[in-house]
Order: C-alpha cells, then sequence, then structure tokens
C-alpha cells in the first residue's frame, strides 16, 4: 500500500481529538471494496463487484490496485494504523496514573470499534485471507497493539491497582472483548456510545482485578 493512501485515509491524531470520528476517507477503490468486504465477505466479491461499485473499469481499477489482496492489505493497514495512533494519543494524553491510561487506552479500542466497525470488522474477519508476507506485517502492528495494553496492565499491577496475576491473559482477554463490539454495535441500537463505553469499562476493570478503595 502506497505512503499516499495512509496519509490520505489517516488523519493525524492531535492532542484532545482521539475521540472524535468523523466521516471516513477512503479512497473509492477502498470504499468500494469495504463494503463489498462486508456484504459478502472477501472471497465472496469479485474484482468486477468493486470496481463497478467504485465506477472504475475492471482494467481502471487495476491500475490502482494490482488485485483484490491488495485492496484487502490497504483496509487493513488503514483500520491499524488509525486504531495505534488513536491509542498512543490517548495513552500519552492520559498521563502517568495507570487506570487513567487503562481506561485511555480501552476506551480508544471500544470507540474504534464502535465507530469504524466495518474496518475492523474486515480486519478481525478477513486476517486469514491475506498472504503471509502481509500477515506478518499486519500482526507486527496487533502486537504493537497489544503491547501498550499489557504494559499497562502490569504496570497497574506492579503498582498495586490491579490484582491480575497474569497480565498479557488479562490484556488479550479485553482486547479480544473490545474486537466483538464491531459486530453487534448498531448506531442506533438501545445505548448510546458513552453508555457503552462505561458498561464495558466496567468489564474491563473486572478483569484487571480493579476495585475503588
Amino acid at each position: 500500500m502506497s505512503e499516499t493512501v495512509v496519509a490520505d485515509a489517516v488523519a493525524p491524531v492531535t492532542a484532545g481529538a482521539w475521540r472524535e470520528y468523523g466521516p471516513r476517507s477512503l479512497p473509492a477503490p477502498l470504499e468500494a471494496a469495504l463494503a463489498a468486504f462486508v456484504e459478502q465477505g472477501y472471497h465472496g466479491t469479485s474484482v468486477r463487484d468493486i470496481a463497478a461499485r467504485a465506477n472504475l473499469s475492471v482494467p481502471g481499477l487495476y491500475h490502482h490496485y494490482p488485485s483484490k489482496q491488495s485492496l484487502l492489505q490497504g483496509l487493513l493497514e488503514v483500520a491499524m494504523l488509525d486504531l495505534l495512533a488513536r491509542s498512543e494519543a490517548a495513552v500519552a494524553e492520559a498521563g502517568p496514573d495507570p487506570l487513567a491510561r487503562f481506561d485511555a487506552v480501552v476506551e480508544s479500542l471500544l470507540r474504534f470499534h464502535m465507530f469504524r466497525r466495518e474496518l475492523a470488522f474486515v480486519g478481525s474477519t478477513e486476517i486469514r485471507s491475506i498472504d503471509d508476507d502481509y500477515r506478518d506485517t499486519y500482526v507486527g502492528y496487533r502486537d504493537r497493539l497489544q503491547r501498550i495494553v499489557d504494559d499497562i496492565i502490569a504496570d497497574g499491577a506492579a503498582s498495586g491497582a490491579f490484582t491480575a496475576t497474569s497480565p498479557k491473559a488479562a490484556g488479550r482477554a479485553i482486547t479480544t472483548m473490545c474486537v466483538g463490539v464491531s459486530s453487534w454495535f448498531r448506531p442506533d441500537g438501545p445505548s448510546t456510545p458513552d453508555e457503552l463505553v462505561v458498561e464495558n469499562l466496567g468489564f474491563a476493570r473486572a478483569i484487571v482485578g480493579y476495585a475503588p478503595k
């Protein structure tokens, strides 16, 4: 995926703005591919279908993206870079307190999976569809994000704020919980995003063994 596409699709996250989500800004072929993959799955989608959705001919689509695989890779890279940027900004803004850092990163994960749920959903369901070399790149991004969560939990356990005996196991349970939000959240559902953040933060705190004193 080109640096230009990343720059165009992943806006810089400024201090205080990691909770803010405007409309997606994806190039037309990626937007078309995302819609098709969400509706039909990667393997059920043809290049012809993506081209038609993007108002391009098949050769025109291939001029920008040489394969269906490259479209999926592009979407996954945009998703992970956006999520990483927001999570790193959230943690930096939270300061040194372990609980504040924990709440910030969990909220970042939850909001991403609510407000970028289609990108998140495709990322979690189609990871097996990308080739080995790119999977290694994607897993590298994912592991970088997981380390942020794990390190915060480990710091909290060391300080006595959390009672989790296995920070890594707790971290993976929490990120898995947040990923699940992308599969069931609906903007017109009975709970607002803020209400769901509060509810799921409670679950996450229970996983790491936080109890207010």
